[in-house]
């Protein structure tokens, strides 16, 4: 009897999934015509889809599950569907970075998310447009990209996909809305009203959310909490309807068969630099992330236009802290400038209001691009937000300067880790010229509680100096009285990869890295929040990958994003 019901079930199941599978493929197919997007010839291959949540730790994944808070990741874990691994992304462990690793195989001379060229004494925010695309070109003339022919969604660089939306290196390219024809892509509304009406909610209740929250701290005086002007707005479409545009988008590409699919949510990363990884704010992005990893898992299986294979990883994980200005009353910038005379011009990029500047920017040049590719009166809705957008600007643009040719000293900050250009020389300078010009400079700042490393090179050597020892790198590992990184367990990956970054053309004359406490897995912040990522120490150091059983992964635990690409590579582009 129990035989007998288990057939009759999995032939209802069977069925259910067939007419399902039949209303997506209908549906679909009209959204794709009215778009004016093809299918894709199939060439015989599978094709793989990366749902990349960004900033997920591998620690906090773990107590994310405990919490209840992935329960679809959960149960593709315990029905054996996925397998999860830890893995290394790499120093400077960020978005850009460990993205070119992954999609081009190569990342170098990525020193940062923002550093200072002192040969042209031009600023680089890696977020920028005109930087990732001059990083983009160079990065696709080395190697071909692993989303060739395929499609790439809210990333920094396109991995030479032949569609991208709210991708950053891509932008004056080949815009996603370049092309479509009709109304273009906000079909997606006009279609479905009950969509329309469901994202309208959503973005309501998200900003009704965030100013309780806000309301409530700043009441409270509690910290952690985002005081930025922008904040609220780029909440909402980070976290509502960005995420439902690429959710909507991806559907439609697994419909049409594309090779490779790649796709990044931003909403936990958002909440947790402000608010902190295991708070309320970040989960709740989560769980709203794992609901569009269920949609979109269930529509590859519903909808066989091409098989697929999924992954889900993050580009790094994030580490909990306290922001240095905070905790000692100046800006780390502040502090070497007091170090090395008080007479000496300081640069510093703080970040927040920059990095707010240049993605608001970025959103109205791709709300532009909708504008001029639709009619009245459905031009008015982009029109109106990039308005809105601009009003709520706290500052002119054109009285952002970001040179720095005058300066005698550059500091640049990403999350713990930050670049020092002494400009006594225009070309980068070793330790022993910096000894000679500031003799006590290095161990002031090891003095300093708020200081954890200091690296520097010395010829062919880089050192890696901390408050009782040091490290140096050339052929071999030497440590003179005590290891600097011995409060981690892989001291000796931790110290190649620093070692490859100060070699950086663009690397800091000094390179520092904010303190560490191994006990209470904290570290101090260069920047404006309170859980970062970009250096070393805690779980920022490990991302999360999640594979299928049934793929041939050969690494289970990769120490770099290019170990990735290489495997993506293997798997699907090989010859």
């Amino acid at each position: 009897m129990r035989a007998k019901l288990t057939t009759l079930f999995r032939a209802v199941m069977g069925l259910v999934a067939a007419l399902l599978g039949s209303y997506y493929t209908a549906k679909y197919a009209l959204l794709a015509r009215r778009l004016g997007l093809p299918h894709v010839s199939s060439d015989g291959r599978r094709g793989f889809i990366v749902i990349q949540i960004d900033g997920l730790a591998y620690d906090y994944m773990l107590k994310a599950l405990e919490l209840g808070y992935a329960p679809t990741l959960q149960r593709m874990l315990e029905r054996g569907e996925m397998r999860l691994h830890p893995w290394k992304p790499g120093i400077p462990s960020t978005t850009p970075a460990v993205q070119a690793g992954i999609l081009f195989g190569n990342n170098d001379e990525i020193p940062a998310y923002r550093w200072y060229d002192k040969e042209a004494a031009e600023s680089r925010v890696s977020v920028s447009p005109s930087v990732a695309q001059v990083i983009q070109q160079r990065l696709s003339e080395n190697e071909r990209g692993i989303l060739y022919g395929g499609s790439s969604y809210m990333n920094m660089y396109d991995g030479d996909a032949s569609l991208s939306m709210f991708t950053v290196g891509s932008i004056g390219r080949h815009r996603f809305f370049e092309g479509i024809r009709g109304a273009g892509f906000l079909l997606l509304f006009a279609l479905n009203p009950l969509r329309s009406l469901h994202v309208i909610i959503l973005s309501i209740w998200e900003y009704l959310v965030d100013l309780a929250q806000r309301s409530h701290a700043f009441i409270r005086q509690e910290t952690p909490r985002p005081l930025g002007h922008m904040f609220p707005f780029l909440r909402v479409m980070s976290n509502v309807v960005l995420r439902e545009i690429q959710t909507f988008s991806a559907l439609l590409d697994i419909y049409r068969g594309v090779p490779s699919l790649y796709t990044t949510y931003l909403g936990y990363d958002e909440l947790a630099h402000h608010y902190g990884p295991l708070s309320k704010p970040a989960l709740r992005a989560l769980r709203a992330i794992d609901a569009r990893v269920q949609r979109i898992d269930r529509f590859r299986r519903l909808v066989p236009t091409r098989p697929y294979d999924l992954y889900v990883l993050s580009d790094h994980g994030m580490t909990e802290g306290t922001p240095f200005a905070t905790e000692f009353g100046q800006t780390v910038g502040e502090l070497v400038q007091e170090l090395v005379g008080r007479s000496v011009e300081l640069n510093e990029t703080f970040g927040a209001r920059r990095q707010d500047l240049i993605r608001t920017l970025y959103l109205q040049d791709e709300l532009q691009a909708i504008e001029q590719s639709i009619g009245t009166p459905l031009s008015r809705i982009p029109q109106w937000l990039r308005r809105y957008m601009a009003r709520r600007l706290p500052y002119d643009i054109s009285d952002w300067d970001e040179s720095a040719e005058h300066t005698d000293l550059v500091v640049r900050n990403s999350g713990s880790l930050s670049h020092v250009y002494l400009n006594a020389r225009k070309e980068q300078m070793d330790l022993r010229e910096i000894v000679s010009l500031y003799p006590s400079l290095i161990s002031s700042l090891l003095a300093h509680s708020g200081i954890w490393l200091v690296v520097g090179r010395d010829e062919d050597s880089v050192i890696i100096f901390g408050r009782d020892g040091l490290v140096s790198l050339d052929d071999e590992y030497q440590v003179e009285s005590q290891d600097p990184l011995s409060d981690i367990p892989y001291a000796h990956w931790a110290a190649r990869q620093l070692a490859r970054l100060a070699r950086f053309r663009s690397a800091g004359d000094l390179i520092l890295i904010g303190r560490y406490d191994a006990d209470t897995g904290r570290l101090s912040c260069f920047e404006d929040q309170w859980a970062s990522h970009g250096a070393l120490g805690g779980p920022q150091d490990m991302a999360i990958l999640m594979v299928e059983p049934s793929v041939p992964w050969t690494v289970t635990a990769p120490q770099h994003s290019t170990d990735i690409h290489s495997l993506f590579t293997q798997l699907y582009h090989a010859s």
